[in-house]
């Protein structure tokens, strides 16, 4: 059950922000995310990440893919963590801190407030 339900999250996360008009590649294991990423870091304006992920953890996967590209926003969405703060995801450069659950709503505005060129913000 879980499995599925784990699945069927970035799914439709994927089909709102392309039905928002982005462009989405989806990579359900961060192993597979960071390769993707490195292979061709020009191609994302965007990562979108949760913190609870198959072999590295959002905010080590953030650490990672800002090693490569410093200024490519990254959201990490998680429920309760006691491993990171909404603080300490700033500290990290993620630019948005997305708890879940969060509505599709909330989902769009993290996407825009992300891509915004302005200062660091934390949602």
């Amino acid at each position: 059950m879980y499995e599925i339900k784990y699945s069927g999250i970035p799914a439709i996360a994927k089909e709102v922000l392309e039905e928002a008009g982005y462009s989405v590649v989806m990579r359900t294991s961060s192993q597979a995310a960071f390769e993707t990423f490195r292979e061709a870091p020009d191609a994302f304006d965007l990562v979108l990440t949760d913190q609870t992920m198959p072999h590295m953890t959002g905010d080590i996967l953030a650490e990672t893919i800002t090693e490569i590209c410093p200024d490519i926003p990254i959201i990490l969405c998680t429920g309760f963590s006691s491993k990171i703060s909404p603080e300490s995801a700033l500290a990290k450069g993620i630019k948005v801190y997305l708890q879940k659950p969060f509505t599709i709503h909330e989902l769009k505005k993290a996407v825009r407030m992300a891509l915004a060129k302005d200062e660091e913000l934390v949602s």
